[in-house]
């Protein structure tokens, strides 16, 4: 799939709903798939009345949307491949007010296809382990949202959402909304998703000790002292700063985050942080990774 760059080349490449189809077709099915009525290799034809597909020899039809984001929805194909567009294209993420101006759509629809979109992302991405021999990942965790009396931000305040990230040096970061920053919270993710054998960076926050106990060669570096890297070369600079990013994408775009779905904002953040290094691949894997569909 050609890889748009810019409006003009989205617009080359998907002019109306039929293109959108047509590639939809083509990334989950493709001419000569076999027929699951018929069982016979077939040619298809689109049908004009519906987003479907016909077989030449029976005329059994397949639905490109069905087990898509795309199902069920009456918005045009084109205006959800555009905004998916956007979201590849920017650093900040995309406001749902925005996605109301620039399509015309409702906000709520603007608001649910960004909220579907960000799901997508986050099943893309998965959760391949991270670490292991000889890896370093730091462990963090930070409050995305929430407002001590008096107007300051705190984890003790209203609205909070705590987040825990997970970044493997040069390499691919994770996030976890946790309801609270003990041992018993942090843990279980710690030991889902990093290796053991795994050189593991925090700092001081008495919820990490004893990971040594389960397998990992823990470095702390104490913030409370003014350190930023320890003797021992302990450091979490680099989930401090994915932290900055998100916190500062959030504020500029979308001011404020329910709690309820921080967790898919973070992971939308991640998705794009994660392929910091291939930006160009996002569109063509959001608009080509489906659910396996026979029928």
């Amino acid at each position: 799939m050609p890889k748009p760059t810019n409006i003009r080349e989205f617009f080359k490449q998907f002019p109306d709903d039929d293109a959108c189809l047509a590639h939809l077709f083509n990334v989950r099915f493709g001419q000569g798939h076999e027929c699951p009525k018929c069982e016979r290799e077939a040619k298809w034809y689109p049908i004009k009345a519906e987003r479907a597909y016909s077989c030449q020899w029976c005329g059994h039809h397949i639905h490109p949307t069905v087990g898509t984001l795309f199902e069920g929805s009456r918005t045009a194909l084109q205006i959800w491949f555009y905004v998916m567009f956007k979201f590849t294209q920017t650093r900040h993420g995309v406001s749902a007010k925005e996605v109301e101006r620039e399509t015309g759509v409702t906000y709520k629809t603007a608001w649910r296809m960004c909220k579907m979109i960000r799901e997508h992302m986050a099943e893309i991405d998965g959760e391949e382990p991270l670490g292991g021999e000889g890896q370093h990942v730091e462990i963090d965790e930070t409050v995305v949202g929430g407002y001590r009396r008096g107007g300051k931000r705190g984890r003790s305040g209203e609205n909070k959402t705590i987040v825990l990230g997970m970044l493997q040096r040069d390499g691919k970061v994770m996030t976890k909304v946790v309801p609270d920053v003990k041992r018993s919270s942090l843990l279980p993710h710690i030991k889902a998703h990093v290796l053991p054998e795994t050189d593991v960076h925090t700092d001081e926050l008495r919820s990490y000790q004893g990971l040594e106990d389960h397998g990992y060669y823990p470095r702390r570096v104490n913030h409370s002292e003014g350190e930023y890297v320890g003797f021992d070369g302990a450091s979490v600079n680099g989930i401090e700063n994915f932290w900055r990013h998100l916190k500062n994408g959030i504020r500029g775009t979308h001011v404020w985050v329910s709690p309820k779905y921080v967790g898919t904002y973070a992971k939308e953040f991640e998705y794009r942080f994660n392929r910091r290094e291939n930006p160009e691949t996002m569109l063509s894997e959001l608009l080509s990774t489906f659910p396996k569909q026979d029928a």
